[in-house]
């Protein structure tokens, strides 16, 4: 009998996560996706999942939320047994000039996208040690690299992951466990709707490739630090930008 791993994938309603679920749903792996506000979208995307595979399970919960992380993984232990990979892929994003930002707002994008991101891998890590092996994965950005104007605290949240990404994989390797991040460049999801026609026209005229990423692409990138193929590959913060920073 074939061993089905499991894997999560958080903010899996829409856009990148949507995209990494589907294409693990094809690859016959138990899907996990999440999210906290669009639950009815989220059904629709489960009943789509379960096109190429029936072991879907939608979970609504908010993982800036140690507590209700918690509860998420007691449910999802219930149904699945424990998570073999996780994607932490949900975030938010905020443009604007940083001395007209509220404490809140920049409170908001560290409570998502950086405690988030630590919520579940803490909680998810148990199982991996035990079983001595387990994948994470961290969707994050070039501008965690680079930095960006007028996305001050995006970049330093996303910096924080990329760090988190490298010393985690060297604190978790004597445990077979490998931790990567996927640092996208700009991907056409509903995240850049905000952009005009002509702004996206002038920032594909930036791009060496002379596009926006998709988010299959992403995909597939997920799904290979995931699979056999790069099982020696850990602490890497791989960009995904059409050579664009």
């Amino acid at each position: 009998m074939t061993f089905r791993k499991t894997i999560l994938v958080t903010g899996s309603s829409r856009g990148i996560g949507k995209a990494i679920a589907e294409k693990f749903a094809k690859g016959n792996f138990n899907v996990v996706i999440n999210c906290v506000n669009s639950f009815e979208k989220l059904l629709e995307v489960e009943e789509s999942l379960k096109c190429f595979n029936s072991n879907i399970f939608a979970v609504k919960c908010d993982i800036s939320k140690y507590n209700e992380v918690r509860e998420m993984f007691q449910n999802i232990n219930k149904v699945f047994g424990g998570i073999d990979i996780l994607i932490n892929n949900a975030g938010i994003s905020y443009i604007g000039l940083f001395n007209e930002m509220l404490p809140e707002q920049w409170n908001k994008l560290i409570d998502v996208n950086l405690k988030g991101v630590y919520n579940c891998t803490h909680l998810a890590l148990p199982y991996m040690i035990h079983n001595k092996s387990g994948t994470v994965v961290n969707i994050s950005s070039v501008w965690g690299n680079v930095g960006a104007s007028c996305e001050a605290v995006y970049s330093s949240v996303k910096g924080a992951v990329n760090s988190f990404s490298k010393a985690l994989a060297k604190e978790l390797g004597p445990s077979n466990i490998r931790v990567n991040a996927i640092a996208c460049g700009a991907i056409e999801t509903e995240m850049n709707d905000f952009l005009s026609k002509d702004e996206k026209n002038e920032l594909i005229e930036e791009i060496p490739f002379m596009r926006f990423g998709k988010a299959e692409e992403v995909a597939e990138v997920a799904y290979f630090l995931s699979s056999e193929y790069s099982t020696y590959m850990s602490g890497q913060v791989i960009a995904m930008d059409g050579a664009w920073i």
